[in-house]
């Protein structure tokens, strides 16, 4: 054999250098000696390196089960539903030695819903040796607890507020504040309260902080024509750090004037707002006063600044409404919105069969009056007014031959049915009754306040646009169909009724009785 000594020959074969190569320590595969994982391989690296040594596999979840919150160490409480990015976060931040790894991806595993654990399936990277990455995959599983978050704790505690609103309102029934707590239902304007109680002539509404009660008084005077004042009480100081506390009280009183008051205005003030008759009817309060004269149906809007300059009282309430029968009616073609102008003919209904005595008025009812029909109305004629307003009215040349005999106010509808058998119903807002309970005649007279509103809802579309209305509670008897149920107004053909389907439902309740 011989060999071509002029043969070329490659270069880099003669320079390549050759790679270092040993048998794992543990299972004998071939390695790159030079690596610096030593004498292991990935697999036995893997197998013999735990990246998740350090790490909890436990741990305590702390909420409340008042308020449904989870405890954030160290004090703070947070609203987050289960299985939420918000609850996976607060897990994660819960774990001892997470941060000296990297975490790849976490996701909740499913646990009964009973079990009180939660378990989440964690993935994390770290590096064992240079250049030698491990990933490694583990589950955590929480215990769940319940502890009582601190503002919790000051809700069943008496005392424990910092500010309170006190709504007053100097009336003799209830309709405002059921028409106002219809409103914080809708609006949940509630929410931040701490107690509500129940005193005379109005409501305390308390607050674990300052901010939460001017947030409720703006949303009062967002609704209502209110007055507010304010006022604090220190309760400690520390003189070392100049550090006070005080109480803060606002007090908010509602306009003494109601929805179908009778009113006398100063005459002066009726016309600065629109020269409108001094003697009218207020057929909306919001946040300013609205009145109507039924004789030319002319409207005017009383601003509260320029009430509470110069305040004055109702002349007559609901209270004081007498039934009267349509004999004649006859439209005299005028209308101002959703009033029309008529001419009509009435009598006490406790006159008929007594005596043939008629009044002649003018009414801004024509649209839903017939001859035959009931309306409410005030009876002027003999009736004495302590009130200066009205006295000068009488003593005027001006104004004297205006005030009509009678003042018609609405509709009234003969019912047949029993209150209970609507198809719709009102939440409430839970409350305090206060120290001392309600006695049977004030019982009574707050249940006749609420059927009285109740029935304004029902003769008022335009107040019902402003309300939350429900459906009606399912009965436990599966005998009873829900279309009976529905249409139980049908006997009173006259009273309006209300559309099922503007009806909201109470998911709460539907919950409950699926779950009985």
């Amino acid at each position: 054999m011989s060999m071509d000594l002029d043969a070329p020959v490659s270069l880099s074969s003669i320079h390549k250098p050759q790679a270092a190569t040993i048998l794992c320590c543990n299972c004998g595969a071939p390695i790159d000696g030079t690596a610096s994982t030593g004498a292991l391989c990935y697999d036995c690296v893997k197998l013999t390196v735990d990246v998740s040594g350090g790490i909890q596999r436990e741990a305590v979840l702390h909420t409340c089960r008042d308020c449904e919150r989870w405890l954030s160490p160290p004090s703070q409480w947070t609203s987050a539903a289960l299985e939420s990015r918000e609850l996976l976060a607060l897990c994660l931040r819960k774990l001892r030695g997470l941060n000296k790894v990297r975490i790849i991806d976490a996701s909740f595993l499913w646990t009964e819903p009973h079990s009180r654990r939660i378990k989440v399936k964690i993935t994390v990277q770290q590096e064992a040796f240079e250049g030698t990455i491990l990933q490694q995959t583990f589950e955590v599983e929480y215990v769940v607890a319940n502890q009582q978050c601190p503002d919790c704790m000051k809700s069943f505690t008496p005392n424990t507020w910092r500010a309170t609103v006190q709504v007053r309102q100097k009336v003799p029934h209830k309709r405002t504040f059921l028409y106002l707590e219809q409103l914080i239902l809708k609006h949940q304007a509630h929410k931040d309260t701490i107690n509500i109680k129940e005193v005379k002539d109005g409501l305390d509404f308390f607050f674990a902080q300052r901010n939460q009660a001017e947030k409720f008084v703006d949303f009062l005077s967002s609704v209502t024509p209110v007055s507010t004042k304010k006022s604090q009480e220190l309760i400690s100081m520390d003189v070392h750090t100049s550090t006070k506390s005080y109480k803060f009280s606002f007090s908010c009183e509602l306009v003494p004037i109601c929805k179908d008051d009778l009113v006398a205005l100063p005459v002066k003030l009726a016309k600065s707002i629109g020269n409108v008759a001094p003697l009218a009817l207020c057929y909306r309060v919001g946040t300013s006063v609205n009145v109507v004269d039924p004789a030319t149906l002319q409207t005017a809007d009383l601003p509260m600044k320029t009430y509470w300059r110069a305040p004055f009282k109702s002349l007559a309430d609901v209270q004081e409404l007498v039934e009267f029968i349509v004999l004649d009616i006859e439209p005299t073609g005028t209308q101002n919105g959703r009033f029309f102008g008529a001419e009509a003919t009435v009598a006490r209904a406790s006159d008929l069969g007594v005596n043939d005595k008629t009044y002649y008025c003018r009414t801004h009812l024509g649209g839903v009056l017939h001859a035959g029909d009931s309306v409410m109305g005030y009876h002027l004629t003999g009736t004495n007014f302590n009130n200066s307003q009205f006295e000068e009215l009488e003593q005027s040349n001006a104004y004297s031959s205006t005030i009509p005999d009678v003042m018609l106010v609405k509709k009234f509808y003969a019912r047949k049915k029993k209150p209970k058998s609507r198809s719709w119903r009102l939440k409430r807002m839970e409350r305090d009754e206060g120290d001392l309970l309600p006695k049977k005649a004030d019982q009574e007279k707050m249940d006749a306040d609420y059927e009285m509103f109740l029935r304004d809802v029902e003769e008022d579309a335009e107040l019902r646009q402003t309300l939350a209305l429900y459906k009606a509670k399912h009965q436990k008897n599966k005998d009873v169909d829900m279309m009976s149920m529905v249409t139980t107004d049908e006997g009173d053909d006259e009273v309006p009724k209300i559309n099922v389907d503007d009806l909201l439902d109470d998911f709460e309740e539907l919950n409950v009785n699926d779950n009985e």
